[in-house]
């Protein structure tokens, strides 16, 4: 996931002690919202390398308040318990050794109750820090605050995608959240032209002002050339999957990415992750418990090797992240950007009806993209510890575009570069469908 900011001078100096203290407890306590319906046995399991227990989520994101803020700027600094320093880095070399991401849900102590003791205690310390700090040093520190609410967003849907795996393997399928939305039917598939040409890709700090968040691998902005395309005008449904799965989608060689064939074999998948068959009924697995396979919702927990092979059964293609954000800027720019995550809902929903433009940009699920993920021209990291977060980050992955049922409210937005190896599943991730400017055939 992708956590940097501008830099500091890119930002006004009015900021506010009262208002950045009550966006601060707003997004600490939605991370608690999140953590509570899950029981401490539910907070420490981890069950495959890249998923994280829910309480190491609650700590990491304590402890990157307290290191980036508290460390540096709260008068005689001493760290809430020494070894979380070690316990609760992620991948900050510059900060020190680690404890093995692989081994997270080892670690039985701290328990939840004590990292709450740590959550409280950070807090406590940050809103008094915030309130004592003039002019000059909010402006100062304003990036890094706000850097701070966005990289606890990320930890957010990571938390909700990572208990998702881990009660997936729990053979009583326990529910963590309320109840599916009803069963749609799914609907025909349109397309959106876009006439392509020089564009401009990229967060674009005048047009958006200068207190617009990014991530620093949203910048600089540039300029592509794209030929004339189309976007299907919906994602990818569970119905049309179904019918990728029954044409033998998941054994024909032809359709796949060699590396992606390779998987096929040697971790035999044979649908989405989370779908299983039984009696002839395909079920899934949601947060809101295992419900038959609705087919007008999209298509979800696919890999970049199965949204291509999906792509080039249909005849056609994944679009380039510089496609999807011209489309979406140029068709659809008011796009609605609150997640689903902000309701009730924990699963992508159908469609609805056309629009006569794009639809499902927001909310549903992260969209593979053909493009990998690279830094634009004329990127450089930071300096410094915060500095390691995007850019050595920039290879073997791909760009994903959007958002998912899972985003907090607020969070995503048109230029944001989500990213992910070719081979994950785990990540609401679907597929929107491109290809050349051809009529669409009858």
């Amino acid at each position: 996931m992708t956590t940097l900011v501008q830099t500091p001078a890119d930002w006004p100096t009015d900021w506010d002690p009262s208002t950045l203290v009550e966006r601060y407890d707003a997004v600490r306590a939605h991370t608690e919202t999140l953590a509570a319906p899950l029981s401490p046995e539910d907070q420490t399991v981890q069950s495959m390398p890249d998923v994280s227990p829910t309480k190491w989520h609650r700590a990491h994101v304590t402890w990157f308040f307290e290191t980036f803020l508290l460390a540096d700027h709260e008068a005689g600094f001493a760290p809430f318990q020494d070894q979380y320093w070690f316990l609760f880095n992620s991948y900050y070399e510059t900060l020190g050794p680690r404890y093995s991401r692989a081994d997270r849900g080892f670690i039985t102590r701290p328990g939840v109750h004590e990292v709450g003791d740590y959550r409280a205690n950070v807090d406590d310390r940050v809103r008094d820090l915030v309130s004592r700090l003039d002019h000059g040093a909010l402006d100062e520190l304003g990036p890094t605050i706000e850097l701070g609410f966005h990289h606890e967003q990320q930890h957010q849907e990571l938390l909700l995608m990572d208990i998702k795996h881990v009660l997936s393997r729990n053979p009583l399928q326990p529910v963590y959240a309320g109840a599916p939305p009803p069963p749609s039917a799914p609907d025909e598939l349109g397309w959106v032209e876009v006439e392509g040409g020089l564009v401009e890709i990229g967060h674009d700090p005048v047009a958006e002002g200068p207190r617009a968040f990014c991530f620093d691998n949203e910048l600089p902005r540039h300029r592509q050339w794209l030929e004339p395309y189309r976007l299907a005008d919906r994602l990818v449904t569970n119905g049309e999957w179904l019918e990728f799965v029954a044409d033998g989608g998941y054994r024909r060689h032809e359709l796949w990415l060699s590396d992606g064939w390779a998987r096929v074999n040697n971790e035999g998948w044979t649908s989405p992750l989370y779908w299983t068959e039984h009696d002839g009924v395909w079920l899934e697995h949601t947060l809101h418990g295992t419900w038959p396979v609705d087919p007008g919702a999209p298509v979800c927990h696919v890999s970049f090797y199965e949204a291509d092979a999906f792509a080039t059964w249909a005849g056609k293609r994944l679009p380039t992240e510089g496609e999807w954000e011209h489309a979406v800027v140029s068709t659809a720019p008011d796009v609605e950007t609150v997640g689903a995550a902000a309701s009730s809902s924990y699963h992508p929903r159908a469609a609805g009806p056309k629009t006569g433009g794009l639809r499902q940009v927001r909310g549903e699920c992260w969209e593979w993209t053909q493009s990998a993920y690279h830094p634009y021209p004329g990127f450089h990291p930071p300096a410094g510890a915060i500095g390691e977060y995007n850019g050595k980050f920039m290879s073997n992955q791909m760009v994903l575009r959007g958002g998912c049922a899972l985003t907090p409210s607020g969070h995503a937005r048109t230029t944001y570069r989500n990213f992910y190896p070719h081979h994950s599943r785990w990540a609401v991730s679907g597929v929107r469908l491109a290809d050349g400017g051809a009529p669409v055939a009858a």
